[in-house]
């Protein structure tokens, strides 16, 4: 898994390996745009709610959502990457930070009507990843949601064939989150899992005593 330093080094190439990944229909990225969309809908449903993003590279979702005219905030570990939105986004909220380790100071006390992560939570690990969307819970307004596309699964099994299919190119150092696991682990919280290709999929998250968005 790469570093911030490693992030740095592929700003400049990041969204033509993505685009090219996603059309070849290949691991990691294949579903790219579906996942994009399904998140981008779902923060458009409530025009003008404030969005925080946490890794949000160089701001290919961010970007449309800011345009859509909702107040942005964002998190992320690499300054080239963090530059490359920054031209997308002059107004945003950006923030250089390692988000695995919680959230920038600045957004002490700061709730969210959403808390949206893309291709970024697989930097969470597997052990840490119940704990880590609890406390992002506890950021989310009334009615919020955390919306989370990555590389996903609803089983252990899912996962398990995807490894076998991918072989060397699956990537050891990531932990890709299975719906199913983190739902037992978090029965507090409302999750549910929408699949959207052999490899990715996003994740909704909401608490149970807060109204569900429309």
């Amino acid at each position: 898994m790469l570093n911030s330093k490693g992030f740095d080094e592929w700003a400049a190439g990041y969204d033509a390996s993505v685009r090219h990944s996603h059309d070849a229909g290949e691991y990691p990225f294949a579903g790219y745009d579906a996942v994009l969309s399904l998140i981008e809908a779902r923060v458009n449903s409530r025009p003008g709610a404030d969005v925080l993003d946490l890794g949000f590279g160089t701001g290919m979702l961010t970007a449309r959502l800011y345009a859509a005219g909702h107040p942005v905030a964002g998190v992320d570990f690499s300054q080239n990457m963090l530059d490359a939105a920054r031209t997308k986004m002059p107004c945003a909220e950006l923030y250089l930070y390692d988000f695995t380790r919680g959230l920038p100071p600045a957004l002490e006390g700061r709730t969210f009507d959403f808390i949206i992560s893309t291709y970024a939570f697989h930097h969470v690990p597997d052990a840490g990843k119940p704990a880590f969307l609890l406390e992002l819970s506890r950021r989310l307004s009334p009615g919020g949601e955390c919306l989370i596309g990555d590389v996903a699964f609803e089983t252990q099994a899912e996962l398990d064939a995807c490894h076998a299919a991918a072989g060397t190119a699956w990537d050891c150092g990531e932990d890709y989150a299975v719906a199913q696991l983190l739902a037992g682990a978090l029965p507090s919280l409302r999750l549910s899992f929408a699949r959207l290709s052999h490899c990715a999929g996003v994740l909704a998250i909401g608490r149970h005593d807060s109204p569900q968005p429309v």
